[in-house]
């Protein structure tokens, strides 16, 4: 099964490779809670298989496919207001009704925050979309220039941020990891109006904290919408030299650097109490070489060859034209699985066992979006989306 005559098949094929990857990161989070610790703790002598898993989750995944999911959504958002230009005659009738759009994406996204999943990015995709669209039809060096002011503040203000951090004095880990403890066990164990009322106030800490990333969300939609306007994405043919240079920079630079990181963590959570190093530090780290790393893997993808690309597009473009529905669909499922108020399977999988759990789960929606798509045009998030927002 190929792309929908008038889609790119290879932005298809991204979109759901981001969706699963960004799954292998969030299935932690159905457990622990999007602001507990990330991959929770290890017994001592752990077994080497769960290490590993953690280790290989933090230096492939994490911090490299929702960089990616974004990019994405900004090239989606240069190609359909494109399109809904075309439909509808000018730029600010599509502009209107592209806001229709990002406001039921608003909705969607405090829904899904509050009603099933703290972790929630519609929400800060949405607001950066509002803050976007004004930029649509500005001519391109006025994208560019915005681009790197937003990305030159936004590292100025995170780089000012780090000693800030550093000055509150040293952390009591056995306090902290009580805490995350009793987290965790309400998420995994707690009845559905515990799971509730932590969920909403962990949700509302997130938006402030989705404030702050705002702008590195604006940037990489920046990036995404250059990508179509200069054709990187659209016509990847044309332009194999510039993929070629960020696939060495991404892999040669970014797998070695994320793999250090990545070591510094998993050794993290086998050992809270080690002072070795500043674990933050190294979270900082993959935060910063994660796309580095992700514009590899996107590079990578961009340089397939067609017999790669079309065998890749039977069974990941489905999951792409879905993007939103599977994302949904994994928080419903994960939650269900692993939280008190359904399975509760979180308080006993270990990480190899989540890690299993979620290629479980990766499979089903391959076979599920194949199908779907087989007798529908869209996911169906994508066409009540579409309904509500009145896009012809």
């Amino acid at each position: 099964m190929g792309a929908k005559p008038g889609r790119l098949l290879q932005l298809d094929v991204l979109r759901g490779i981001a969706v699963f990857g960004i799954l292998l990161v969030n299935i932690w989070s159905f457990a622990w809670g999007s602001l507990s610790l990330r991959y929770g703790t290890l017994p001592a002598q752990p077994p080497v298989l769960d290490q590993l898993v953690i280790f290989g989750v933090a230096a492939l995944a994490q911090f490299k496919f929702y960089p990616i999911f974004a990019f994405l959504f900004g090239a989606g958002f240069a190609l359909q207001t494109r399109s809904l230009r075309r439909q509808l005659g000018s730029w600010e009738v599509a502009q209107a009704a592209y806001l229709r759009r990002l406001r039921w994406l608003l909705v969607f996204g405090l829904l899904h925050g509050f009603c099933i999943w703290s972790g929630d990015v519609l929400t800060s995709y949405a607001v950066a979309g509002m803050l976007v669209l004004p930029l649509l039809s500005a001519r391109l060096s006025r994208v560019r220039n915005r681009a790197w002011l937003v990305a030159a503040g936004f590292l100025l203000f995170m780089c000012l941020l780090i000693p800030v951090g550093q000055q509150g004095g040293a952390p009591d880990i056995a306090r902290d990891l009580q805490a995350f403890a009793e987290r965790y066990a309400v998420y995994t164990q707690g009845g559905a109006w515990a799971v509730a009322r932590l969920r909403a106030n962990d949700f509302l800490v997130s938006l402030l904290y989705s404030a702050v990333m705002l702008p590195h969300i604006i940037v990489l939609f920046l990036l995404g919408i250059l990508s179509v306007r200069f054709g990187w994405l659209t016509q990847p043919q044309r332009h194999q030299c510039l993929w070629r240079r960020v696939r060495a920079v991404g892999l040669g630079a970014g797998l070695p650097f994320n793999l250090l990181a990545a070591g510094a963590v998993a050794w993290q959570v086998a050992d809270p109490y080690q002072t070795v190093f500043d674990t933050a530090l190294f979270e900082v780290g993959l935060f910063a070489g994660g796309p580095v790393l992700a514009a590899g893997y996107v590079a990578a993808l961009m340089l397939a060859g067609p017999f790669m690309l079309r065998w890749l597009g039977a069974w990941l473009a489905p999951v792409g034209r879905m993007a939103l529905s599977n994302y949904l669909l994994q928080s419903l499922i994960g939650t269900w699985l692993l939280q008190g108020p359904g399975l509760g399977w979180g308080a006993t999988l270990r990480p190899a066992e989540m890690l299993g759990l979620a290629v479980v789960m990766m499979a089903g929606q391959v076979l599920l979006s194949r199908y779907w798509l087989r007798h529908f045009r869209q996911g169906p998030m994508e066409a009540l989306w579409r309904r509500l927002a009145r896009l012809p």
